[in-house]
């Protein structure tokens, strides 16, 4: 192209002098094409793009209006309106779309040959007008010039094909784009994709506009690298919106809407909630936000390692034929571990068990144990196993979580440690001596939450006192469930995800009244899993010795009491030998005085002649007048 017009343009110099008589020509042979250019092409381009801004609006106010639709107060008639509103401005705007595309597309052939028609024809009036091709044009040129014809005709047909492909592509396409122009397409034809590691699109975000009321807005959110990104329109760049390493997402309802999750940073100090557009949306920014969380996106081939984990915890629920097979490929390092290192985040009250060698699944967890993903007992249930003392057994209960009138039950507790968990889920397991029964227990429950889809989580505070473990909400402050601290048997940490932690609570009745049963809980916490088992052991530990004091000062008073009552026998011996010398006595004297006034006579001394005998001769006499 360049050389062509270094060539044009010798010639032009040339002949510049000679042609001014052939302005009025020129202008019908040179200028009317580029204006034709100009006032056609590049209007029709405009056009185009005004176009298809109306139709994103249009779009846009669709899809905030099946936005608004009510999941409880549904109206078939209102969403089949919505629903035909957001499909209509849907194919409107992607045919508006490909139209303006292909317009572009045309208009860089255009572009070749909008300088090379005017030239071509500017060189051919010079040829026809001056008749002096033989001077001032070689036949070298006018090869020259034909070559140039040649190639913009050729050009031209290009255009023309490529003009025909586009028509046949944006047939095709909206074909086969028929059933994405629905807003929730079918799961079953559109599968989700749970190894993704980026991801990108539109989301509404809830923006907090006083103290109960909130708004949404639409923007475009994308995840880079272990962040997430959110850009409105009109925007240059997109901005931070959270860091969302070792951060955790779970569904919510909020104001009604459909689709929504919560995304909350490690710290728990941040999150925001999103709106997604349709169920697969939904679940893929859950799986993807997940896999970054978990810093899968760091490795050389993430989507890789991320359909190998999707895969391990699909496989995870196929019996395997013994524990230690199954979990070679998901904890490498447990044999090697020594037993000290995980004496800070274990603990039980009976004996170290067996190796993992000699431990078997059926042993572990009771073979189809159902499981439990969300709290379900209220404030006012028994816990079961847990029994109500004598002097709660008249006491009625707040429904707010209280006891009226008394002081709680953890104001006396020496240790109050609160922490903000997660509840994963809880289980049945059949043996309660070993920290391999709770990552048995986790893995089910991670491994059943992935297959089931179950992402929501009930957020509570767990408060760890010297007497139970209790779980509130935290916005009622109700207690939602108590675990006795003496009948927490087990807690342990995951050896690798030290966000997860349970614990092995054995209670009385289950299944078989006439026996006891343990029960395994999961949690997930902010980093502080072992942080809470440290807590746990500090109050058990903590319990232990109250409990040997409460124990010695018990034998202490029994001591006193046993020598209290031999205090007792001994002064009631002394008095009873006192009793028996004053009467020995008082015989001794009273046969005295008997033998004085009268002898061979023999006298029995009564208890009232003992008592008389002090009265003297005045007394005597007095009985003798009485005889």
């Amino acid at each position: 192209m360049t050389s062509t017009l270094q060539q044009f343009a010798k010639v032009i110099d040339e002949l510049s002098s000679c042609h001014a008589v052939l302005s009025t020509q020129l202008a019908d042979a040179m200028m009317f094409p580029i204006t034709q250019f100009k006032e056609r092409d590049l209007k029709e381009i405009l056009t185009l793009k005004e176009v298809f801004q109306i139709a994103s609006n249009d779009h846009d106010a669709a899809i905030t209006r099946y936005g608004r639709l009510s999941k409880r107060r549904e109206n078939e008639k209102i969403k089949a309106e919505v629903m035909e509103d957001v499909y209509t401005s849907r194919k409107k705007q992607h045919q508006t779309m490909m139209h303006y595309f292909c317009a572009l597309n045309t208009l860089q052939y255009k572009k070749k040959i909008a300088m090379l028609e005017p030239l071509l024809g500017y060189m051919q009036a010079q040829i026809s007008f001056f008749k002096m091709g033989s001077e001032n044009l070689t036949e070298q040129l006018e090869e020259f010039l034909t070559n140039i014809g040649t190639s913009v005709q050729n050009v031209r047909r290009e255009m023309d094909c490529e003009v025909e492909n586009m028509q046949q592509t944006i047939e095709d396409l909206e074909v086969a784009s028929d059933p994405l122009y629905l807003p929730d397409p079918d799961t079953t034809k559109f599968p989700v994709h749970r190894n993704l590691t980026r991801k990108a699109g539109y989301l509404n975000t809830r923006n907090k506009t006083g103290l109960v009321s909130s708004s949404w807005e639409r923007q475009f959110y994308f995840t880079q690298g272990g962040n997430l990104m959110s850009q409105a329109r009109g925007d240059v760049a997109g901005g931070l919106v959270m860091d969302i390493d070792n951060c955790s997402v779970m569904a919510v309802d909020c104001e009604d809407r459909r689709y929504c999750f919560q995304i909350t940073s490690f710290d728990g100090k941040k999150s925001s909630i999103l709106q997604a557009e349709s169920k697969k949306d939904y679940e893929e920014w859950i799986c993807t936000i997940n896999n970054i969380s978990k810093q899968i996106y760091l490795s050389e081939n993430p989507e890789e390692i991320a359909a190998r984990v999707n895969q391990s915890a699909l496989e995870a629920v196929t019996p395997s034929p013994s524990f230690q097979q199954r979990h070679e490929s998901m904890r490498p390092a447990v044999q090697s571990r020594p037993l000290a290192a995980r004496t800070s985040s274990t603990g039980s009250l009976g004996s170290e068990s067996a190796g993992l060698s000699t431990l078997s699944l059926d042993s572990l967890v009771a073979p189809e144990t159902p499981i439990q993903f969300d709290i379900i007992s209220p404030v006012s249930e028994d816990f079961p196993g847990q029994t109500k003392s004598s002097g709660q057994s008249g006491r009625r209960t707040n429904p707010f979580g209280e006891l009226g009138g008394s002081k709680s039950e953890t104001e006396d507790s020496i240790l109050h440690q609160l922490f903000i968990v997660r509840f994963l889920g809880s289980m049945e397991v059949k043996s309660d001596e070993s920290p391999d029964v709770v990552y048995e227990t986790m893995r089910q429950i991670l491994a059943a939450r992935a297959i089931h889809n179950v992402f929501r989580m009930t957020e509570s505070h767990l408060l760890v006192t010297c007497d139970c473990l209790k779980l509130i909400d935290p916005q009622t402050q109700v207690t939602r469930l108590r675990f006795p601290l003496p009948n927490v048997v087990l807690y342990a940490t995951h050896q690798e995800n030290k966000r997860l932690f349970g614990f092995v609570l054995r209670t009385s009745g289950g299944r078989v009244e006439s026996r006891q049963t343990s029960i395994c809980y999961i949690f997930e916490s902010n980093n502080e899993g072992e942080k809470i088992c440290d807590s746990v052991g500090l109050a058990k530990q903590i319990a232990f010795h109250a409990e040997l004091d409460r124990k010695a000062s018990e034998k202490q008073k029994e001591i006193d009491r046993v020598k209290e009552k031999q205090q007792k026998e001994l002064n009631k011996q002394k008095q009873i030998e006192k009793d028996l010398e004053e009467q020995s006595r008082l015989i001794a004297a009273s046969s005295r005085s008997n033998q004085n006034s009268g002898e061979g006579q023999f006298v029995v001394l009564s208890s009232s002649q003992s008592e008389d005998s002090d009265l003297g001769e005045d007394g005597k006499k007095k009985r003798e007048s009485e005889a």
